[in-house]
């Protein structure tokens, strides 16, 4: 299974969080990890969430507390997004997205809801258990058996990764007893119920010259760093 810093993501973003990505992506590398996904949220002010991991799945809380400091200063320099905003970097989580052929191929017998980009037989949502993959790169399919499928519509489907639109996993019993079975072989402590490594948040800007520092918010899960960037 190909599963390494430059396999590439086959699901990506535009626009701001495509210019996010293409920041954080080589100082991620440079830590040892890789970029899941970037995803912007403007609930209780501008979030970017980076969400990362290492060519194994794993991702500590040390892990995302190292990275937050190494790409603070870096998106504070490149500037990519106007005024202030919350940077939290976590890990996938077990529900994770599925963004890379290897993640595909780690949830084999899993349940995943995928949405394409174009319809298919005029549905774009589709729900059910990962049975095969096969083929390489963009132009590899993924074999779904389908638990929404109504009695007149196909039980299974190939789906092919190019025209996936996004991915993620479904938190299911199975899901969570695989991840409980894993964590146990490596003794790394995993800690049932947890679906995913509690966020580590880092500043989104750094105080200085006309600017105001906000004072630290430790109200939510792991600590949140927040910084305001004066108009």
């Amino acid at each position: 299974m190909q599963s390494s810093l430059t396999e590439p993501r086959l699901l990506t973003e535009t626009g701001v969080a495509g210019r996010i990505a293409a920041i954080v992506t080589p100082v991620l590398g440079d830590l040892g990890l890789r970029l899941v996904r970037v995803k912007l949220s403007g609930e209780a002010g501008a979030t970017v969430q980076i969400m990362a991991e290492r060519p194994d799945g794993s991702m500590s809380i040390d892990d995302c507390e190292i990275a937050s400091q190494a790409l603070s200063p870096v998106l504070d320099v490149e500037d990519p997004i106007e005024g202030a905003y919350r940077l939290e970097i976590s890990s996938p989580g077990l529900d994770r997205p599925l963004v890379r052929r290897s993640d595909f191929e780690r949830a084999l017998g899993h349940e995943a809801r995928i949405e394409m980009a174009s319809p298919i037989g005029g549905r774009k949502r589709f729900r059910g258990l990962i049975e095969a993959l096969e083929g390489e790169g963009r132009e590899a399919r993924v074999k779904l058996r389908r638990t929404d499928a109504k009695p007149e519509e196909p039980a299974e489907i190939w789906l092919t990764l190019a025209d996936i639109g996004s991915a993620k996993l479904v938190l299911t019993e199975a899901l969570i007893r695989a991840a409980l079975r894993e964590a146990k072989a490596k003794k790394s402590g995993f800690e049932p119920g947890s679906s995913e490594t509690a966020p580590r948040r880092g500043p989104g800007r750094f105080a200085g010259p006309g600017k105001r520092k906000i004072p630290e918010d430790k109200s939510g899960a792991g600590a949140r760093k927040i910084s305001h960037k004066s108009k």
